[in-house]
């Protein structure tokens, strides 16, 4: 297999995965809905950097750790799960306590360019980061595309971009989708089931990633 067949066929199945509904989507999605196109950017760019730094983590060796030992990818694990359940938790508890504009995931207003940028931003990072799934997942996926003779680190990051540039399409497409909605979305019935369908959503993909086990 060449180079190019090896990064042809890398690219058709992580296309694939880019658009399969998951918990990235869901971040996105809910972020362009109520807060808007930049921190939904925001958060996206966070995703896609938690892509290229798993990329790079596996092509140093690093992500194999995960896949032989227990304990690594059980306090990575746990760790993430928490993240999620703390993210879902902290959603659903404003669907009760909160006048839905009032809330806002990752600032005071969706137009805040202070704190609440880099937040949106490390809120994205944090969900890829701390799922190690993600790791395993790039530990056997990109030895099948990996050609003889070819230099692993360089063909691992050049893979992880051609990923997150996918990603970025994908989360681009999805924010324009959003956009001729913005208004309706906006209303305080819709953030208030918006809110709740995504809390609800964050906390099973931390309970599901809690209870899984290596390789499932």
């Amino acid at each position: 297999m060449s180079t190019a067949t090896a990064i042809l066929a890398f690219s058709a199945a992580v296309a694939v995965l880019t658009i399969t509904p998951g918990l990235d989507t869901a971040l996105v999605l809910r972020t362009a809905a109520v807060e808007g196109p930049r921190p939904a950017w925001r958060a996206g760019v966070g995703i896609v950097c938690g892509v290229l730094a798993w990329g790079l983590l596996v092509a140093l060796g690093l992500g194999a750790l995960l896949a032989v030992s227990e304990v690594a990818y059980g306090l990575l694990q746990m760790a993430g799960a928490a993240y999620l359940l703390y993210l879902g938790a902290r959603l659903l508890w404003t669907v009760f306590t909160t006048a839905p504009v009032a809330f806002q995931f990752g600032a005071a207003s969706p137009s805040s360019d202070g704190n609440g940028g880099a937040g949106w931003f490390l809120r994205g990072l944090l969900t890829n980061l701390l799922n190690p799934k993600v790791g395993v997942f790039y530990v056997s996926l990109l030895p099948q595309f990996m050609p003889a003779q070819a230099d692993v680190l360089s063909l691992s990051v050049v893979m992880a971009g051609i990923h997150a540039a996918m990603g970025l399409v994908w989360f681009g497409a999805l924010i324009l989708a959003t956009r001729p909605l913005a208004g309706w979305l906006r209303r305080p019935s819709i953030v208030h089931t918006l809110n709740a369908m995504t809390g609800m959503a964050l906390m099973l993909f931390g309970l599901r990633l809690a209870l899984s086990k290596p390789g499932t």
